[in-house]
């Protein structure tokens, strides 16, 4: 290994993107839209600094008026003998006196979708040190460009969303993590709803989903798959920077500490619709648009909304998505070869949200009756579960005692996420464990 740079010195990462890659995938507009696993980034790339560094260089983000529109400085990053002009954003839990940059933008031929988006970071790369190096300067330029950020949109502040623990405080106390205050039983809560509870024993099936949070990645692999499956639009920077991506999932990263300087994390939480039993957004349509189904299913009938968007501002999840325009092509025949038959595409004025999968579901059980039986456990595999390469998803009949999902939902780690208002979610989560070694401390 070479000298080590002084403290006060600047290293440079270069890295490929996590979405678009070396920009063989920039005129891919599932992938520019998708964010970042970290730093929740849409349709651009920028510099990541940490918060002390940033601080030390005098710069700063200034979030917009909508949550998604980020105004943040801008910067010259000498390198080489070459230089190039990036957006800086300032990302928890990186390491001081470095910068990072993602490869494959700034492309000036890739596409309708991906030319002129971002930096090229190229630019200022060697054949000598494709990766790393050392003697970077960062210099202010002064002005400011305008990021399109998911990670202040759909906010629950002040809640329990995500529960960690070590190993050691679970093996003494299993219930500490599940209940946080939540004392009350299933059977308990039922008795708190103006509405007589639903008797799913004498049905086949009720659905439902556990997700392990110890095992998520952030990789956002789910999402993907969910858009490809359920024929989601592109709706492009202008709107995502207004707060208005259609993602029916999206995976929060949280951070864990007293500031941003001294964070643990990222701890990552896949969110798709709960499918609740005391379900905030179906009382409030007054249509009759969204509805439970016999089998847990918060559902929605594409037909009957007239767009009131009532049950988007009821849900306390934030996972519903309503069609401010006209983001499908409904004329290129392409477009139209792409799309899933199976799963209705939405028009302008129109909300919707995560099913389970339930064209999945539906062709399942038409398969398992043609043979006259009912359906196993794994048979229906959700867009999202099928992908996770942790299987951090787990979905199936929780009417099924024996059911990979019914045993996740008994276990110790499982909790719903803002169980206090008595939703009654069917999407329940385990909690993360970590088994740090305390004789490693940060002085050592």
């Amino acid at each position: 290994p070479g000298p080590q740079p002084p403290s006060s010195a600047l290293e440079i990462v270069f890295r490929t993107d996590p979405s678009i890659h070396d920009g063989r995938f920039a005129n891919n507009g599932w992938l520019q839209e998708l964010p970042k696993p970290v730093s929740k980034l849409t349709w651009d790339n920028a510099a990541l600094l940490s918060p002390d560094t940033a601080k030390r260089l005098g710069l700063k983000n200034k979030i917009g008026t909508y949550g998604g529109d980020v105004f943040v400085d801008t910067v010259k990053i000498s390198y080489a003998g070459r230089s190039v002009n990036a957006p800086v954003w300032i990302s928890p839990g990186h390491p001081d006196n470095v910068v990072t940059v993602h490869l494959g933008y700034g492309r000036r031929l890739a596409g309708r979708v991906g030319t002129g988006k971002g930096f090229d970071a190229y630019s200022i790369r060697t054949a000598d040190a494709p990766w790393f190096g050392n003697g970077v300067t960062i210099e202010k330029t002064g002005d400011k460009f305008s990021l399109a950020v998911t990670q202040l949109h759909h906010l629950m502040e002040n809640r329990d969303i995500v529960r960690t623990g070590s190993l050691k405080d679970f093996l003494e106390d299993p219930e500490k993590l599940r209940e946080h205050g939540e004392n009350l039983s299933d059977e308990e809560s039922k008795d708190l709803s103006m509405y007589p509870p639903y008797d799913y024993s004498n049905r086949e099936y009720a659905w439902g989903m556990a997700i392990d949070v110890n095992s998520c990645v952030g990789c956002n692999a789910c999402i993907v798959a969910c858009q490809s499956e359920n024929n989601i639009a592109v709706v492009g920077k202008e709107q995502v920077q207004r707060g208005r991506e259609m993602h029916w999932l999206r995976v929060d990263s949280y951070f864990k500490g007293v500031d941003e300087n001294s964070s643990e994390g990222p701890y990552f939480m896949p969110v798709p619709c709960m499918h609740c039993e005391n379900a905030p957004c179906e009382p409030v349509c007054p249509v009759h648009a969204t509805v439970h189904s016999a089998e847990g299913l918060n559902d929605m009938v594409y037909n009957r909304c007239v767009g009131t968007r009532y049950c988007s501002n009821n849900c306390p999840y934030k996972v519903r998505r309503f069609n401010f325009l006209l983001y499908q092509d409904w004329n290129t025949p392409t477009y139209q070869l792409m799309r899933n038959p199976e799963v209705t595409v939405r028009s302008r004025g129109v909300m919707e949200k995560c099913t389970y999968c339930v064209q999945r579901i539906q062709w399942g059980k038409i398969e398992a009756e043609k043979e006259g039986r009912t359906l196993k456990d794994g048979e229906v595999v959700t867009a999202c579960q099928s992908v996770c390469p942790t299987e951090a998803i787990v979905f199936g009949n929780i009417n099924d005692p024996e059911s990979q999902v019914s045993k996740m939902k008994k276990g110790e780690r499982n909790y719903s996420l803002l169980a206090d208002l008595n939703t009654r979610p069917r999407t329940t989560y385990l909690s993360a464990l970590k088994n740090p070694n305390e004789k490693i401390t940060e002085k050592t």
